[in-house]
Parts: C-alpha cells; sequence; structure tokens
C-alpha cells in the first residue's frame, strides 16, 4: 500500500510528492489502534508524573480493599470526578485490568469518531470548492473559469 503518491499539479517537469489524505487517516489509525491495543498491556501501572508529584509526602497504604493517603500531600485533596465509575475509568473495562488494551482500542474509537464529527461539522459550512459548483440549472459547465 503507497501512503504517497505523485502529485501532477506543480506545472513545472519535476513532480511534488503528496500525501493521500485517506490512506494517511487509514494508516494513522491502524498505527493508534495497534499501539492502544497492545503497547497498553506492557504500561507501567505506577503512577505517571502528575499523581507521583501530588503524592510526594504520603504514602499509599490499603486498608479494606482500598488506598488511603498517609501524611502531607497534594493528592489528599483530591476529590472523585463524575466519571470514575463509568465503564471505561481507570484504563479498564468495569474495573477489569486484563480488558486494558480492550479499553484503549475503544477509547481511540470514540476520538477518531469525535474527529471525524469535527470534522464533518466544518466541511458542512465550507463553501464547495470551484469544480463542484453545480448552477440552478442543475449541470455543471465543463468549460474553463477565468477570472
Amino acid at each position: 500500500m503507497y501512503l504517497l503518491r505523485i502529485s501532477e499539479r506543480t506545472g513545472g517537469n519535476v513532480p511534488r510528492v503528496a500525501l493521500s489524505t485517506n490512506k494517511f487517516l487509514f494508516g494513522f489509525a491502524v498505527v493508534a489502534v495497534l499501539v492502544a491495543g497492545l503497547l497498553s498491556y506492557v504500561a507501567s501501572s505506577q503512577p505517571d508524573g502528575l499523581d507521583a508529584t501530588t503524592q510526594r509526602g504520603c504514602t499509599v497504604v490499603e486498608v479494606d480493599g482500598a488506598e488511603e493517603l498517609h501524611g502531607e500531600c497534594i493528592a489528599q485533596n483530591a476529590e472523585g470526578h463524575l466519571l470514575a465509575n463509568s465503564p471505561l475509568a481507570d484504563y479498564a473495562i468495569d474495573g477489569d485490568d486484563r480488558l486494558t488494551g480492550i479499553a484503549g482500542v475503544l477509547g481511540v474509537a470514540a476520538a477518531f469518531a469525535a474527529l471525524f464529527a469535527v470534522v464533518r461539522i466544518i466541511r458542512a459550512g465550507r463553501p464547495r470548492r470551484r469544480g463542484d459548483d453545480v448552477p440552478e440549472g442543475g449541470t455543471a459547465s465543463s468549460g474553463s473559469v477565468t477570472t
């Protein structure tokens, strides 16, 4: 599969390499799904930089199956957010860490769906290109346009 194609719109003798948008997006989606689905299983379960920074000065202690912070740190002031009990919270499906990859793939799919919706909204608001215009008579002219 070729992601690049030769564009003949340069007007000169030197062909310009242009990236096919659809092929690029398809390739990007495949890589994103592979990264989310496979690499998420080897990701560290240790706190990331933000969590580690907010937990400085505290120790995490497990009490009755739940984690509690002991000491003085910023993380003690943290509160649960509205989506903490959602099906995809904490990069897992319903709290099952074995399904981390599936949660990653679902997250990528949701991000691409949101991107697709935004692009469709933006394209709907843009005027059509010059060659796409159809006059009120119902047929497009095949001649060149001069300005």
